[in-house]
């Protein structure tokens, strides 16, 4: 069984996702065998806030050189866009970032 900081890797911290924070939409790395309900569990389980609706997506390593000439690849992750309930609280680790 794994724990909520398990399944929860990281924030992203991108321009793109700090504006959606705005209308409680946050992006988070999760791990890759992670399903909508565990993470959904794990941000109100390490946060405290309500959940409304989750949708992730997996991302393609992209290919990268490395040295002369040779190729190499950069790791697949999984992406989680969770957005909150209008009732809920906000993230506070994202509020002195926006």
């Amino acid at each position: 069984m794994s724990t909520a900081y398990d399944i929860i890797i990281r924030p992203v911290i991108t321009e793109r996702s700090m504006s959606a924070a705005q209308d409680k939409k946050y992006v988070f790395e999760v791990a890759p065998d992670a399903g909508k309900i565990q993470i959904k569990e794990a941000i109100e389980e390490i946060f405290g806030v309500k959940v409304a609706s989750v949708n992730t997506m997996n991302v393609r390593g992209k290919r990268k050189r490395v040295g002369a000439g040779r190729q190499g690849v950069t790791k697949s992750w999984k992406k989680a866009y969770v957005r909150l309930k209008d009732d809920s609280k906000t993230i506070e680790f994202f509020e002195g970032i926006v």
